[in-house]
């Protein structure tokens, strides 16, 4: 059993990370998905997972943004986002509790999960009006702003049907962006699109990353996009953070024998 007292109610350092995984365990069963896991991540960090399947990497978003864990506590911005605070300690998070919490923080899916019934305006207008607020006029400017930083706006007034790949996730993309999210999290948004149009979208993210100082945390199997545009990358294995370093550390020098087993694996695929 976790004892919760070990856990600070808030972190008080000087230099407070915007994500803090502290001996985080996810299970399904008997199955352990991930285990004690450790993992900062500074305001305005872009961090990339890779690693194979089932190695827990997409199962790291998840815990941010939809399930709960089994051990070990999460902090967003300082203040436990999995647990909240009761007489003095910290207990699991309700349901309420999670949905407030949660709200800083967006993530795009590796299918699009858009609204079939709205157009892509509508689309991204739905949560600033339902969940923030916003007046409709407020929220279509935002979503326009939006649309266009995303090559979408002539798109506007079409529905997901009639767009592509691409451009669905371009407007998923949006769509979380109009909620102001301090977080961004990207689970494999490339992988559902033809070779052609992922072009579309990788330059999307590129552009957040260099123009925005938004956290992000994405998990890809493009090794070269990794590199590309994160800041740090991690390789997870059984679980566990087996190794991490910039892009230039991970995939030109890898300590661990299992990293540089799955690199080797990665570029005879490719």
């Amino acid at each position: 059993m976790d004892n919760l007292t070990a856990y600070p109610l808030e972190l008080d350092e000087t230099d407070v990370p915007m994500v803090r995984f502290r001996n985080v365990t996810k299970k399904y069963g008997a199955l352990t998905v991930l285990e004690d896991l450790n993992l900062d991540i500074a305001e305005g960090e872009m961090v990339s997972i890779i690693g194979p399947s089932g190695s827990g990497k997409t199962t790291v978003l998840r815990m941010l943004m939809l399930e709960q864990i089994n051990k070990g506590v999460i902090y967003l911005d300082g203040r436990p986002l999995t647990h909240m605070a009761k007489n003095g300690t910290l207990v699991p998070a309700d349901r309420r509790y999670l949905r407030k919490a949660r709200e800083p923080i967006g993530m795009c899916f590796q299918h699009f999960n858009l609204f079939p019934h709205m157009t892509a305006l509508q689309n991204c207008m739905e949560g600033p009006v339902q969940v923030l607020g916003l007046t409709k006029r407020a929220a279509r400017e935002r979503s326009e702003e939006l649309l266009q930083m995303v090559g979408m706006i002539e798109k506007r007034d079409q529905h997901p049907s009639r767009l592509s790949g691409g451009q669905q996730q371009r407007v998923a993309i949006a769509r979380a962006l109009a909620m102001r999210p301090k977080v961004m999290l990207f689970d494999e948004v490339t992988s559902a699109l033809d070779p052609e149009v992922i072009g579309e979208v990788t330059n999307v993210i590129r552009k957040l990353v260099s123009e925005h100082s938004l956290t992000m945390l994405m998990v890809t199997h493009q090794m070269g996009f990794a590199r590309d545009i994160s800041d740090r990358v991690c390789f997870f294995f059984g679980g566990r953070i087996e190794e991490q370093g910039t892009p230039d550390e991970l995939f030109d020098n890898p300590k661990r024998e299992r990293t540089q087993q799955f690199l080797s694996a990665v570029k005879s695929a490719d």
